[in-house]
């Protein structure tokens, strides 16, 4: 395996990126890709400590967290097509009538 430096470093780029997707959140896919972006980075992370201390409770909690990202992602898709087929656009700035 790599070293753990150069996995963290990519993670915190991968993480990064997802950042800056969600901050620009124009498009509502192109949030909904930032956080599970952010998700992956996190769950890298997590992978490299476990590989680190061979302990299985961190794998445990890798595949947790993995399937909550998937529920997340089923769920966070599952809006967005209702939302397109409401006011058929994904453009998040167009939604104001959804403000209370």
């Amino acid at each position: 395996m790599p070293e753990l430096r150069i996995v963290l470093l990519v993670s915190a780029f991968i993480f990064s990126l997802g950042l800056a997707l969600v901050l620009s959140r124009r498009n509502a896919i192109l949030l909904l890709a930032g956080i599970e972006l952010m998700l992956a980075a996190a769950n890298l992370n997590l992978i490299a400590f476990w590989h680190e201390d061979r302990q299985t409770g961190g794998l445990i909690f890798v595949l947790l967290s993995l399937g909550v990202a998937g529920a997340e992602a089923a769920v966070g898709l599952a809006l967005i097509v209702a939302l397109y087929r409401r006011f058929k656009t994904t453009d998040l700035e167009n939604l104001k009538h959804l403000k209370g």
